[in-house]
């Protein structure tokens, strides 16, 4: 395994540094006139994954995880994570100098209203929040009295001594039988609904719009293609986009054409200046509350409105759909390998959640086409399973052994398509608890699997279907049920989800979205069934509505060894052996021998 995948399990905690570095920040707070400092996980681009320059929660706190913030006061400082996370940062962090409080529940809003004294000087990076964020933090510190202050500079960079310096990846295009439309065209469409609204320009950000608009990939942060860059879209079909010089090339270029106009990162605020007296479309979900205030400052009419992307590229393209279909094919292949090399080598007690993922990671690469993993993989055995998001590294690590629940949840970016799976085997002899509530799992998933519903839908009005078995037994999750992914871009996408949160954003044809119910039993084991499934308009059912439905895309077989088949009906029982045989049908004559024979045991129909 090569040094990258291996540095993916590293603790990346120095807990011995904290103390220095929190003293040095506080050193240049004072010098500042400030008496605290907040630091989210975030950059001027509001993506997941950031590059290592950006890394300020990481670098201050020892806390590595891809989403959490910080607080940092005179005599007091708090490092907030979610779910996720609540091992992770115990482990890396000096939780002497930074108390573990939690991100979703209070968050820092809620410590500003409740914790922080009236008159406190807190400063913020106005580029590090979006403006619907800063607008939240904003009302907690007037409700305690506290003054918030937009920093000129980060701090943290003041004493950031050795910070790396920004990503400078070479930007690439996305060719057309990959991307299945033209960035003109795109850029055609958002511009005549831009002019439509009587809006001028809008203001693109998000790694993942810039993507799909110019229909370029890069390699700026880990996980997710991604060039980052600023860009204004103008309502003539004309675009700016402010990439480094140093991502381009000269086919970068003659790809992007005389319609977009090319300047460097440092020309954006000056862009935005001259929009003065234009009507200027901006998101305040996941645009800085910088650019906002620089809009403001310029006498732009701002539109506060969805970043125009974001609906069009979650509604994928029939080449965008064939080519998921075929990654997932690829994918599938590397998966039931390793499930065939786990129920052949686990029961033994010599792997190790570490190993586990190592070895999948080298299947997935053994077919050629993969360039990263979508996300870090969750290999989780025993009491971790528990935990529906588990990061396991050096410290957290253990043997997987027999009579306990394996989940493994992973991914791959392929240049067609964008993998994300999860499947929940068990090492030896399942209990009769296990097997119940694995069941119910998967009629939940099953039911959603199958759902017709009338277009207009959203899925916080299907989530329903895949939790109701788990309710019929007095259990739930607490995740959501799926999530939008992208076409070779970033593995957690909206705007559309299926999950309890009343998101208005419909179901659409070409929407790539996840089914994936669980079950944690805390100190136990956890469950979770996933697929990524596609939107799609169902055919010739009748009736006088047109309809939706589901078509799974996702091939990998499900552990029959959890299924109590006396819980499943005739209709889940037929769905679960067609689905089998579809995924012996794709796979067999792609995987080895000794899989090939695990395979036609583990689809078997029951």
């Amino acid at each position: 395994m090569d040094r990258q995948s291996l540095q993916r399990f590293e603790d990346q905690s120095d807990a011995a540094t904290v103390a220095p570095r929190l003293a040095a920040l506080r050193h240049e707070l004072a010098r500042r006139g400030l008496d605290g400092l907040l630091v989210p996980h975030a950059d001027e681009f509001q993506g997941e994954y950031l590059p290592p320059s950006a890394e300020r929660l990481a670098w201050l706190t020892a806390f590595t995880g891809s989403a959490g913030a910080a607080i940092v006061l005179r005599e007091r400082a708090a490092v907030f994570v979610d779910g996720r996370y609540t091992l992770q940062v115990r482990q890396q962090t000096d939780t002497s100098l930074f108390e573990p409080r939690d991100l979703v529940s209070e968050g820092l809003a809620g410590f500003i209203e409740t914790q922080v004294r009236a008159k406190t000087r807190l400063g913020y990076d106005p580029w590090l929040h979006p403006q619907a964020e800063r607008e939240r933090l904003q009302t907690a510190a007037d409700k305690a009295g506290v003054i918030l202050i937009a920093a000129d500079s980060n701090p943290i960079d003041a004493v950031w001594l050795d910070r790396p310096a920004p990503p400078t990846a070479k930007a690439k295009p996305h060719a057309l039988n990959l991307a299945g439309e033209s960035a003109q065209s795109k850029r055609t469409r958002i511009a005549e609904e831009l002019k439509a609204k009587g809006i001028d320009s809008a203001v693109i950000t998000l790694g993942d719009s810039i993507a799909w608009l110019f229909n370029i990939r890069g390699a700026d942060v880990p996980h997710t293609p991604f060039s980052l860059a600023f860009a204004l879209q103008h309502s003539d079909g004309s675009a700016d986009l402010f990439i480094d010089p140093a991502k381009r090339s000269a086919e970068l270029d003659q790809h992007l054409g005389n319609a977009v106009r090319l300047y460097s990162p440092h020309e954006f605020t000056a862009a935005l200046d001259r929009l003065a007296g234009k009507t200027v479309l901006a998101d305040p979900s996941n645009t800085a509350a910088a650019i906002f205030d620089r809009l403001e400052k310029a006498g732009a009419q701002l539109r506060r409105a969805a970043d125009p992307c974001q609906l069009p590229k979650a509604c994928k393209n029939p080449v965008e759909i064939q080519g998921a279909r075929k990654a997932h094919i690829r994918d599938g292949a590397a998966l039931s390998r390793f499930l065939a090399f786990m129920a052949r080598e686990a029961a033994k007690g010599e792997l190790s959640e570490i190993e586990a993922a190592q070895i999948l990671e080298g299947y997935r690469r053994d077919n050629g086409a993969l360039t990263d993993l979508s996300f870090d993989s969750i290999s989780a055995a025993g009491e971790h399973a528990a935990l529906p998001h588990y990061r396991v590294n050096r410290s957290s690590n253990r043997p997987i052994r027999a009579g306990e629940i394996y989940l493994i949840d992973s991914g791959g970016q392929y240049p067609d398509g964008t993998t994300d799976v999860t499947r929940t085997m068990i090492i030896g002899t399942p209990t009769a608890e296990m097997k119940d509530r694995f069941t119910r799992v998967l009629k939940g998933h099953i039911s959603l699997a199958t759902a017709r519903f009338p277009e207009a839908t959203t899925g916080a009005q299907l989530d329903v279907l895949a939790r109701r078995p788990l309710w019929d037994a007095g259990c739930d999750y607490d995740h959501g049920t799926g999530h939008g992914v992208g076409s070779y871009l970033s593995v957690h996408e909206g705007p559309h989800s299926i999950s309890k949160k009343p998101i208005t954003q419909v179901l659409k044809p070409g929407m790539i979205c996840s089914n994936e119910p669980g079950f944690y039993k805390p100190g136990a084991y956890g469950i979770r069934i996933e697929n990524l499934v596609v939107i799609s308009e169902a055919k010739d059912i009748g009736g006088d509505r047109k309809v939706m439905e589901f078509e799974t895309i996702t091939l990998a077989p499900i552990d029959l060894e959890l299924v109590e088949t006396s819980l499943l009906n005739a209709d889940e029982k037929t769905w679960l052996n067609a689905y089998h045989a579809r995924v012996r049908d794709s796979l067999l004559e792609l995987v080895d021998a000794d899989t090939q024979s695990w395979l036609k045991t583990a689809t078997r129909p029951i």
